[in-house]
């Protein structure tokens, strides 16, 4: 269960994230929203005018440490205590390996990799100290397999993977569970493209991974569910 659970949510200002921060909040869980843009506010305001009022928004680049510690911080003032950590924050590109620029790359990994690595660190002294915690990051199936025009993306995935993986085996011991959640194609914002376009119908939807962070989190204590694959219902679709 969520209920009374605090929880950050980055990349929270539409599509995936701002779905992720209703399914915890029709949960129970309070909630501090994480976004780069204005826009954040918004989000926290819809949330408070459907009911939810444990909801805050702070502007922050998940890529920088300063920002993050702030995030931390003013959870921590208002809650309490952070259960919960959804890194959601990302972006990615199709391109030919030739086509991507440095600074494409730069940013993609800032972004879908430091931005991952820094919510994470700014988080767990306070985890460790309650020797409980839940760390769960939207990744993506591309990090399990491999697809042409998406060198870059999938790279990033991949990391994102191992470094999950990896921090999995650091903190079991403090009681603090790491996971990732692996959707493939989403009918959402991502790569500059529009929600809710007709060729998109049988694409997985913003809340089959909302769905999916909450049963996640939810899982009893004594459980670690590390990583959740979804895929669309679409012929010929890779599954890895």
């Amino acid at each position: 269960m969520v209920k009374d659970q605090v929880s950050i949510v980055t990349g929270a200002s539409r599509g995936i994230g701002k779905e992720i921060a209703l399914k915890l909040a029709e949960q129970g869980a309070k909630l501090t929203l994480v976004g780069s843009s204005e826009e954040i506010h918004q989000s926290a305001k819809d949330l408070n005018e459907q009911g939810f009022t444990e909801v805050m928004a702070v502007q922050a680049d998940v890529a920088n440490e300063e920002d993050m510690k702030k995030v931390i911080n003013a959870t921590l003032d208002k809650y309490g205590k952070i259960d919960i950590l959804v890194n959601n924050a990302g972006i990615g590109f199709f391109k030919l390996t030739e086509d991507v620029t440095v600074e494409e790359w730069s940013k993609l990994f800032e972004v879908n990799v430091q931005g991952v690595f820094i919510a994470a660190k700014a988080v767990l002294p306070h985890m460790k100290e309650r020797k409980t915690g839940t760390i769960i990051t939207i990744s993506s199936d591309v990090g399990r397999y491999t697809i042409p025009n998406g060198a870059a993306y999938t790279a990033s995935k991949y990391a994102v993977q191992g470094f999950s993986g990896s921090l999995a085996q650091e903190v079991r011991e403090y009681g603090i569970r790491v996971g990732t959640i692996n959707p493939g194609m989403v009918d959402t914002y991502f790569a500059n493209s529009t929600q809710g376009l007709p060729e998109k119908h049988d694409w997985l939807k913003v809340e089959d991974i909302a769905n999916a962070v909450v049963y996640m989190a939810s899982a009893p204590k004594h459980m670690l569910i590390d990583e959740i694959v979804l895929h669309p219902l679409v012929q010929n679709y890779p599954i890895a």
